[in-house]
């Protein structure tokens, strides 16, 4: 394996990335590699708490902007530059392309603004891949409402889980535009596919580290 890198899971809710996230961790410790899994918005104390707070109260489209990417300097600092110093990979559910995706794209934020928060909070930062799990919202959010039955007891989807089929439509354009803007960093997977497949695509994708 090379050296410690940064690598990021992105996907509309529903798409399945956080599961197959865990599953690429083990697969890299299983190669020896020291792992960090860490989320977004969240991945620190005071992240976690800007979590509660965007994923359940109502607010301004800016002020969620602003504290996705409060939480995400916390992050950086806090989190994924100290790992990576130390020569640990750190995988993160979620990085800056999610506020371009939701913020951006699924809520109409103008993307010149986002663009700039994101060269305050990490000009010299990237993740060095982005898996992007693509699934047509339908399937994801018929995914969604399967999930709902059988979450613990007092949970229920976030505001964001919430939103409506057109409103996932515009986060996924987002996501579709970041890969065009960076078709390097990104790779595509078919989340419609069977989890073997997807697996077996994770498998290959680790080798090229």
């Amino acid at each position: 394996m090379s050296k410690a890198k940064f690598i990021t899971f992105e996907g509309v809710d529903g798409a399945g990335k956080s599961t197959h996230l865990a599953w690429f961790a083990d697969a890299l410790r299983q190669r020896g590699s020291d792992v960090v899994v860490t989320r977004e918005p969240g991945g620190t104390p005071l992240g976690e708490q800007l979590r509660e707070i965007l994923l359940n109260q109502p607010m301004n489209i800016g002020t969620e902007a602003l504290l996705m990417f409060a939480a995400r300097l916390e992050h950086i600092e806090q989190v994924i530059k100290p790992a990576l110093h130390s020569g640990k990979w750190v995988i993160s559910d979620r990085f800056s392309d999610a506020s371009f995706a939701y913020q951006g794209g699924g809520r109409g934020l103008d993307w010149d603004k986002l663009s700039q928060l994101e060269q305050w909070v990490h000009p010299d930062l990237q993740p060095d891949r982005t898996l992007f799990f693509d699934l047509p919202v339908e399937i994801a959010r018929q995914r969604l409402r399967s999930s709902d039955n059988t979450r613990p007891n007092n949970t229920s989807l976030d505001r964001f889980e919430q939103e409506q089929a057109d409103f996932f439509e515009r986060v996924r354009a987002g996501y579709h535009k970041r890969v065009r803007q960076n078709p390097l960093r990104y790779m595509v997977i078919d989340a419609a596919q069977p989890i073997n497949a997807i697996k077996q695509r994770l498998e290959e994708i680790i080798l090229l580290f």
